[in-house]
């Protein structure tokens, strides 16, 4: 053909891909849904491929509309980010961050402003969220998950590995201590955490007592249950008891001394923290400049001095 795709087309495709939706398209270009489909059409025409399955009234990518969707969104980024700068506000970036919910709430938005102090103002979406994750929809910059996932399109590297310790407040040992060794935290409140039976794998307290030898009976079942990380954590900031909590969550707090680890006891998770950053993004430098700043804050976290002990396999030795 004589001719390129017009800019048009190209819009629609890639609002369609991004929403999913003709209609949602539509309306985000101010046109009809009919009008969306004939430039679809016409684009797919132009490149002799099916760019689209039409699914119960959603617009489903093939692979060749997978294919071209990411460089086309670089070239609309690019076409924004020009944009920007002749309207005189090239100067902020933009960056879509995905993490789990309990990352999302307190622990990244507690780091954030420290990152946008170095770097400079950034518009940053961030997504607390559960997998599966529309990377292509949302037009998601970086992904931190726990354990490895497979997608054929995007490719997930392991960053750190964490553990979990029994952690609680100066005061609630004050109150329930001395706890010298598992028998004696066997007998005080415990903060449960379980995610539901199609989350990954996260160690419990009976596993954790196993794996020093001790059998509990049914009093370490008492006490509170929560479906989410941060919640224990916050229970136990709140002295409700005695949560078993990631190295990426507790260290702070233990660093300034708002909680304490009545045993050293560790427990190592069996799936790695994970990143994943999408084709697309990993050649714009501000997805680089904050994955970098991010995989650091991560493992400061997880390594940080305030857990001295050695992990041996599964666990720390405890008495």
């Amino acid at each position: 053909m004589s001719t390129l795709p017009s800019l048009r087309s190209l819009q629609a495709f890639e609002a369609a891909a991004r929403s999913g939706s003709f209609v949602s398209a539509a309306e985000e270009l101010a046109i009809s849904p009919a009008a969306v489909s004939q430039l679809i059409a016409t684009l797919e025409d132009y490149v002799g491929r099916k760019l689209f399955h039409r699914i119960n009234r959603r617009a489903v990518l093939t692979e060749a509309g997978r294919e071209v969707l990411p460089r086309l969104t670089l070239a609309f980024e690019e076409l924004q980010g020009v944009t920007r700068e002749l309207a005189g506000s090239g100067r902020r970036a933009r960056l879509v961050v995905s993490v789990p919910p309990s990352v999302a709430m307190g622990w990244l938005t507690a780091r954030l402003p420290e990152f946008i102090s170095i770097h400079g103002e950034t518009d940053i979406s961030l997504r607390g969220e559960e997998e599966p994750i529309a990377f292509e929809r949302d037009l998601v910059d970086l992904r931190l998950s726990y354990g490895r996932f497979h997608d054929r399109d995007h490719a997930a590297e392991p960053i750190a590995v964490d553990a979990v310790h029994p952690v609680c407040t100066p005061q609630f040992l004050a109150r329930h201590g001395p706890i010298r060794n598992a028998d004696a935290l066997a007998h005080v409140p415990l903060i449960h955490t379980d995610w539901g039976p199609v989350a990954a794998a996260f160690p419990s307290w009976r596993q954790w007592f196993e794996s020093v030898a001790v059998k509990p009976g049914r009093e370490i079942q008492r006490g509170l249950s929560v479906n989410s990380s941060a919640a224990a954590l916050d229970l136990a900031l709140h002295g409700q008891g005695v949560a078993l909590c990631q190295g990426l969550f507790a260290a702070r707090p233990l660093e300034e001394g708002r909680l304490v680890r009545p045993l050293a006891h560790a427990l190592t998770l069996a799936q790695p923290y994970c990143l994943t950053v999408p084709q697309r993004s990993a050649r714009r430098a501000i997805v680089l400049t904050f994955r970098d700043w991010f995989v650091d804050e991560c493992r400061k976290c997880i390594d940080s001095p305030i857990f001295t002990r050695t992990r041996r396999g599964r666990g720390s030795k405890a008495s």
